[in-house]
């Protein structure tokens, strides 16, 4: 059982529904201590564990066959008298999109990290995410009944990458008489008790340990220091040396987090349900109420007023679009009609569990079945939607094409897709504008293996992905002229044109430009847009098999014949044309340049630099990154192809951290063995 600790000494008046949301790296333990917190809090009766795949976290098929979080989990409970709703988001950077989501509407983030400081890094994406939108958090360092765990070490790595200051609100008691020094039990800072934990039982009030008073001294000292820094009557106590009493700490402790001027930080082990009663009561005590969350999202709450912020959208078979809202304004009762959508069979949610209500209050979480106008983000009030303070999601860092089995699933495809990307705000698809390929794009290479998996189950289309094709072109070096004639006789009449054109390239980027220069009557006026025609399909496709771009054509000369000559013969003969024209141009192969942005934490930037070399990037100048402590920004200039699956390289040598955007720059020639190895693929796909 977990452990008890003291109630603080702020009001017990009922709060009314609030929300915490569960964030953390991957593998820091957010699950379970989703499960711990159901079973204090009498939700469950019996824990489930990620190893056994029965956990309320981790209901989905592709959650529990990677073992890993793959979506967002909403889990209603009541502690005390009070409504809560937890939400266990996932730690992969691929589903990092969720994790966004349900923050923007909690009232606290409990960041849940693991205690290793090597591994601390991976939470400094998701704490400038909660600074830069002002959500507070505090700070659960899970897994302490490790043998060998520091907390001194974690906390100064996680100060290092946090913008507020953290504060210890507890200090582990350890086994002295053991050579490993496990934690048996913590000190509350603010009521200076003492409390051992008990296994499979609540935690035991004990006497304090007098080898730690000076510790605890220290540690409650360094609290105080950090709480008058956003308070003047605390900060002349401090200086006089006055001891301020309990409510005072605890009032400050409240209303500095709410306005995410501190970070707590409190420590447990999920698996063994240790600190989660602590925890529990402190958000109980300090966690700020819905209105600080309505605020921050830009709306005045009025309990004549209902707003819904829709924060996900699933597609459910037996309810059809489900969208997860909290009420921020007002209450909402099952049949009302909101801003011109009808809201019926309302419900709760644990996990994949919905329980029909007939009322909902301001702060609660809500599903909301078959409303087929919601989109995730949208502020819903009685008059419509809102203007919403919703963030972009995420840019797109990977991508893969498409193929489907069966061409007749086309049209299926496209609209199963549309539901993946209404579900996952951070996935998008579309047609490549250059080689007309179907890619769908996402945060990584697991983040699309789950969608397409979701596209068989759900949808039953099968499906097959296929590398991405990169935009290349083709241009000219030099000019060059050529002769067109088509002629084909048979029965009757025949097709004859005959055409000359003089070649020339233009500068980069300056597309294609069409003239003519005939006198005479040599061609028929009625035939000039054929050969232009022609020509532009013969641009199509290069002696390379790429479009051709960057070319100014001068028709300059032909003949025809009055009988036989029409457009479609003259189509055909500027087509001919181009294509020998090509041929003795000196073509050259045109890649696609991106610029990017990497963002990086200062320790791998060296790596990443050398990363972008080795993919054939030209470093622009780096800088440190505006707003983030001891992170870097390299800009690069790099080709499109060199940045398909650079993220999971980036990835890979920044402990998850590092990230990009990107945008289109220019194209550029390509010469040399990479040329060849292009031309070759593209002749061996076309044959």
């Amino acid at each position: 059982m977990p452990a008890s600790t003291p109630e603080s000494a702020s009001s017990t008046k009922p709060h009314a529904p609030r929300v915490a949301a569960l964030i953390g790296p991957n593998s820091s333990g957010k699950t379970s201590l989703l499960e711990s917190l159901l079973l204090a809090t009498g939700t469950l009766h019996r824990k489930g564990s990620v190893r056994d795949h029965n956990t309320v976290g981790d209901a989905g098929r592709e959650a529990r066959a990677r073992g890993m979080s793959t979506e967002l989990t909403s889990a209603h409970a009541t502690y005390l008298g009070e409504e809560w709703h937890f939400i266990d988001c996932p730690g992969s950077v691929d589903f990092a999109q969720d994790a966004r989501e349900a923050a923007m509407i909690c009232d606290v983030a409990i960041v849940v990290v693991d205690p290793d400081p090597a591994r601390v890094m991976t939470v400094a994406p998701i704490l400038k995410f909660l600074d830069r939108n002002r959500i507070p958090h505090l700070i659960f360092i899970n897994k302490t009944d490790h043998a060998g765990v520091r907390l001194r070490s974690c906390l100064d790595a996680l100060q290092a990458i946090s913008e507020r200051p953290l504060v210890m609100r507890e200090i582990p008691i350890r086994d002295a008489d053991a050579s490993d020094e496990h934690i048996t039990g913590f000190v509350d800072i603010v009521s200076e008790r003492a409390y051992a934990y008990l296994e499979g039982q609540p935690s035991q009030l004990t006497a304090l340990p007098s080898d730690i008073k000076d510790r605890e001294h220290e540690a409650r000292e360094g609290l105080l220091e950090a709480l008058a820094d956003f308070d003047d009557a605390l900060l002349e106590q401090v200086l006089e040396d006055q001891t301020p009493v309990t409510a005072t700490i605890y009032d400050n402790l409240e209303r500095d987090l709410a306005q995410d001027l501190i970070v707590p930080v409190f420590f447990g082990s999920a698996e063994h349900d240790r600190g989660i009663i602590r925890l529990l009561k402190a958000l109980r005590h300090e966690a700020p109420c819905s209105d600080v969350c309505a605020h921050r999202l830009g709306v005045e709450p009025d309990q004549n007023q209902t707003i819904l912020q829709v924060f996900k959208t699933v597609h459910l078979s037996h309810a059809g679009r489900f969208c997860f809202a909290r009420i921020l304004s007002g209450s909402l009762s099952n049949g009302d009609t909101l801003g011109g959508h009808k809201l019926s069979g309302i419900c709760t949610v644990l996990g994949d569990k919905h329980e029909k209500i007939d009322q909902a209050l301001t702060g609660a979480i809500v599903g909301l079945p078959r409303v087929e106008r919601l989109r995730t983000g949208m502020l819903i009030g009685p008059d419509g939607e809102m203007e919403n303070l919703w963030p972009d999601p995420l840019p797109p860092l990977y991508e893969t094409g498409l193929k489907v089995a069966n061409p007749g699933d086309d049209v299926k495809l496209n609209e199963a897709l549309r539901h993946l990307c209404e579900q996952d705000r951070a996935l998008g698809f579309g047609h490549h504008q250059a080689t007309g390929q179907l890619l769908l794009s996402g945060q990584g290479d697991i983040h699309l293996q789950c969608a397409l998996a979701h596209l068989a189950e759900t949808y039953h289309l099968d499906i097959s992905t296929a590398p991405v094709q990169t935009g290349y072109q083709e241009t000219i070096r030099k000019p060059a002229s050529a002769r067109g004639r088509y002629k084909k006789q048979t029965g009757g009449h025949g097709q004859f044109g005959d055409v000359a054109i003089d070649i020339r390239p233009l500068g980069r980027g300056e597309g294609f430009e069409f003239s003519e220069q005939i006198v005479g009557g040599a061609i028929p006026r009625q035939y000039i847009p054929a050969v232009e025609k022609g020509v532009r399909d013969g641009l199509r496709s290069g002696p390379f098999g790429f479009p051709v771009v960057d070319i100014a054509v001068t028709l300059t000369d032909g003949s025809f014949h009055a009988v036989d000559s029409s457009d479609q013969a003259f189509q055909m003969a500027g087509r001919i044309a181009i294509s020998e024209a090509l041929k003795s141009a000196g073509p050259t192969l045109l890649e696609p340049i991106d610029t990017c942005t990497v963002s990086i934490p200062s320790d791998f930037t060296s790596k990443a630099q050398r990363l972008v070399s080795s993919r054939r990037g030209q470093i622009l100048g780096f800088i440190a990154k505006e707003g983030w402590q001891g992170w870097d920004e390299i800009e690069v200039r790099i080709p499109t192809s060199e940045t398909i699956d650079m993220v999971t390289e980036l990835r890979s040598l920044s402990q998850g951290t590092g990230f990009f955007t990107r945008q289109y720059s220019h194209m550029q020639e390509l010469g040399g063995k990479q040329a060849d190895a292009v031309i070759a693929r593209s002749r061996k796909t076309a044959k």
